[in-house]
C-alpha cells in the first residue's frame, strides 16, 4: 500500500513522479515493476482492494495497481511485470486463514486477476510469485503451473517463494515435477549472499524484495552495493527494491523507504532522492535480456564491479566502493569490511578488445558536506590495447559503458511542501471517481470505497461505504475493527465531523477519530480518541481502537439504517461529542496520545457508510 497518495497528485507533478520512475533514459528507468494483488488485508502501510470481495464479484477497476502498471508500460512497453499476493480475501479461506485448504479457488482466483488485467488494461503479466514471505504449498504451485498452461498463459513464469532460499530450494531437488514449473527462486533481503542448493537448482536466483532503507544518502549506499553485490556474491540476477515510491503517510512503518519521496498529493511536492540515480547507473545502460560476465567482481581494495553484455558487442560495467557505515541497509545486519582509495586496471579480451572508448558516468555520496554528486557525465575513457585504470576514491560508482543514451533529466522544481490542509472536507459527490477509494483516506484494515446509494432520496446518494464483510486470510494481525485515517499526524486539537449510516442491526457500530497514532502492521495496538455509535442506540468514548479503555458510555438513540452526524471535539486534555449537531458528552479527560491523524470506521468487517466528512 505504498503508491496510495500518488493517485491524488494533481499534473504535470503526477506524470513528473512517474517519468522519473519508468521513462527510459530520464531517471530511474527501471525495468521491472512488482506489484500486490490486493487482498483486502493489511500488507504493511494499509490494505489494498481485492478484484474479488466476495465469491461472486469481480471489478478490475478497484485500486491503484492497474493504474500505475498501465502508466509505467506507456513510458516503457518493455517493463516486466509482477503480480504477488500478501493476503486473499475471507472466502478463498472457507473460514480458515489459510489459501492453500482449496488449492483451485485459490488459483482461479490468482488466474482471474492475469486475465483481468490483459481483458480490460491490456496488460500482459510477464511474473506472478505464490504468497508473499509466508509458507508456499507444491501442490498449489504445480495446480497454479496448470491452471496457467489450461487457460492459455504459458508465457506467463512462476517465481517462488518470496521467503528465504530454503526450504524451496531443497524440495525443488528432490521434487522434479515442482522443479520443472518454477522458473525463478526469488528470496527477500538476502544479504546479498545465496546458498549451494539453490545453484544446484540451475534456476535463475533473484532477490525479488530487497533494499526497504530510508532513502537519504546511506540509503543510496546500501542501494548501489546490493544491486552490484546481490550478483557478485549471491549470483542474482535481478534485484528489486521495496519500494517503488514513497506515497504513504511518513508515520506509517517503513517511512520514505522508497526509491523517492511523493508524500504531499495536496502540494504537489516531491523529492527526487539519490537511489533514484543510483539506478540509473544500472537500468540506464544495461536492459532485460543482457547477461552478466561471469567475473570475480570484488576489487581488491573493497567495492565490487560487474559486467554486462546485450550479446551484441556492447559492454557495461559497474563499479560501487561504498564504505560499510555508509551502505547499511534495514536488513540483514552488515559484517565489517574495509574499502580504500585505489587504482584498479582492467583487461578487456576477446571482442571486447577492439574497444577504444568508454562513456563515462559517475556518482559520489559525500556524507562529510553533504553535497553529493550525482549521475554526472564525465570525460569519456580512452581504452589502450583492451587496458584502462581508474582512480576509485570511497563512497563512488562508476559506470563504463559503449552506449551513448545516458541522459539525466530534470523537470521544474515542484511546488515547496506544505501540511495537509488544516480544514478538509469531502462530499464523495462524484459519480464517475477515477479511482475506486476517496483520496488521502489511507485504509489500514477495510477497505473504504466509492458507493452509489440508488435508494436514497438525495442527500446521500454518493458515500464512501467499508466493505470488507469478513475477515480476510492476513499476511499480518489486522486489526478486529476496519480503519482508515487521514490528515496530519502532528495535528494535536481538532474536530471532526462526519454522517454515519450503520448497516448491520444489533451489533453494527462505527466510529469517528482524533489524534490517532498508528497504522500499518502495528495497526491493532493503535491508540487515539475514539467516539464510537452502536446499532443498539449506545455510544462509546474510548482511548483505543480494540475498544478496551474506556473513557465513557451511555445511550444515544442511534440505530442502524439512519442517517446520523457525528461531531469529535479534540481541546487541549478534553473531548466532547455531538450528535446530530447537539451534544451527546463532554468534559472527557484525555492525556495520551498527544497528536495523531483524523479516522473513521467500523466496529467489525460489517457494511457502514460515511458522508460529508469534515475536519478543521
Amino acid at each position: 500500500a505504498t503508491s496510495r497518495l500518488l493517485v491524488n497528485y494533481q499534473e504535470p507533478y503526477r506524470s513528473q513522479i512517474l517519468d522519473y520512475l519508468f521513462k527510459p533514459n530520464f531517471g530511474a528507468s527501471l525495468h521491472i515493476l512488482k506489484v500486490e494483488i490486493g487482498g483486502d488485508a493489511q500488507s504493511t502501510d494499509g490494505t489494498e482492494p481485492s478484484h474479488m470481495h466476495y465469491e461472486n464479484d469481480e471489478n478490475y477497476f478497484r485500486g491503484y495497481e492497474w493504474w500505475l502498471m498501465k502508466e509505467a508500460k506507456k513510458r516503457n512497453p518493455k517493463i516486466k511485470l509482477i503480480g504477488l499476493p500478501w493476503a486473499f480475501p475471507g472466502w478463498i479461506g472457507r473460514g480458515e486463514n489459510w489459501p492453500y485448504d482449496y488449492p483451485d479457488i485459490t488459483a482461479y482466483y490468482i488466474i482471474s486477476w492475469i486475465l483481468g488485467a490483459k481483458q480490460y488494461h491490456d496488460l500482459d503479466i510477464d511474473y506472478i510469485g505464490i504468497w508473499n514471505e509466508r509458507a508456499f504449498s507444491s501442490k498449489y504451485i504445480k495446480l497454479l503451473r496448470y491452471t496457467l498452461d489450461k487457460h492459455g498463459l504459458e508465457q506467463v513464469r512462476i517465481i517462488a517463494s518470496d521467503r528465504l532460499w530454503e526450504p524451496i530450494s531443497f524440495v525443488m531437488l528432490i521434487d522434479s515435477e515442482l522443479h520443472g514449473v518454477v522458473d525463478v527462486i526469488g528470496a527477500h533481503y538476502p544479504g546479498t549472499k545465496t546458498v549451494k542448493n539453490a545453484i544446484l537448482t540451475g534456476k535463475k536466483l533473484w532477490s525479488s524484495e530487497d533494499y526497504s532503507t530510508f532513502n537519504n544518502d546511506v540509503g543510496a549506499g546500501c542501494w548501489a552495493r546490493i544491486l552490484n553485490q546481490n550478483y557478485v556474491n549471491g549470483n542474482m540476477t535481478s534485484t528489486i527494491a521495496w519500494n517503488l515510491v514513497a506515497s504513504y503517510y511518513e508515520q506509517l512503518p517503513f517511512g520514505r523507504c522508497g526509491l523517492m519521496t511523493a508524500q504531499e498529493p495536496w502540494s504537489g511536492h516531491y523529492k527526487v532522492e539519490s537511489p533514484i540515480w543510483i539506478t540509473a547507473h544500472t537500468t540506464q545502460f544495461t536492459q532485460p535480456g543482457w547477461s552478466y560476465l561471469q567475473v570475480d567482481g570484488h576489487l581488491e581494495g573493497g567495492g565490487s564491479f560487474v559486467a554486462l553484455t546485450d550479446g551484441l558487442g556492447n559492454l557495461t560495467i559497474i563499479i560501487e566502493t561504498m564504505t560499510h557505515n555508509h551502505s547499511k541497509c534495514i536488513r540483514p545486519p552488515l559484517p565489517n569490511f574495509s574499502v580504500v582509495p585505489q587504482k584498479a586496471t582492467f583487461y578487456l579480451r576477446g571482442s571486447f578488445y577492439m574497444v577504444e572508448t568508454l562513456q563515462v558516468w559517475h556518482s559520489r555520496l559525500d556524507f562529510e558536506s553533504g553535497n553529493s554528486s550525482l549521475f554526472q557525465q564525465l570525460h569519456p575513457l580512452k581504452v589502450w590495447r583492451g587496458r584502462f585504470s581508474l582512480d576509485l576514491n570511497v563512497d563512488e560508482v562508476y559506470t563504463l559503458t559503449t552506449l551513448k543514451t545516458g541522459r539525466k533529466c530534470g523537470c521544474p522544481d515542484p511546488p515547496p511542501p506544505q501540511p495537509f490542509p488544516s480544514s478538509y472536507q469531502d462530499d464523495f459527490n462524484i459519480r464517475n471517481p477515477p479511482f475506486s477509494e476517496a483520496p488521502n483516506f489511507a485504509d489500514q484494515t477495510g477497505v473504504f470505497e466509492y458507493f452509489v446509494n440508488a435508494s436514497d432520496p438525495g442527500d446521500h446518494v454518493f458515500t464512501l461505504r467499508q466493505v470488507v464483510v469478513q475477515r480476510p486470510i492476513t499476511w499480518v494481525s489486522d486489526a478486529d475493527q476496519t480503519i482508515s485515517v487521514i490528515g496530519n499526524f502532528k495535528w494535536v486539537n481538532l474536530t471532526v465531523t462526519c454522517d454515519i449510516y450503520i448497516e448491520k442491526p444489533r451489533d453494527g457500530g462505527v466510529f469517528i477519530a482524533g489524534r490517532v497514532d498508528n497504522g500499518g502492521i502495528y495497526v491493532r495496538r493503535t491508540k487515539g480518541v475514539f467516539f464510537w455509535v452502536f446499532a443498539d442506540g449506545t455510544y462509546r468514548v474510548t482511548g483505543d481502537l480494540a475498544g478496551e479503555e474506556i473513557l465513557m458510555k451511555g445511550l444515544s438513540g442511534v440505530r442502524d439504517n439512519a442517517w446520523h452526524t457525528l461531531t469529535l471535539n479534540i481541546q487541549g486534555n478534553s473531548a466532547s461529542g455531538l450528535l446530530n449537531g447537539y451534544p451527546l458528552w463532554e468534559n472527557v479527560a484525555v492525556s495520551k496520545p498527544k497528536n495523531g491523524w483524523a479516522a473513521l470506521g467500523t466496529r467489525s468487517f460489517e457494511f457502514a457508510q460515511f458522508d460529508n466528512f469534515h475536519v478543521e
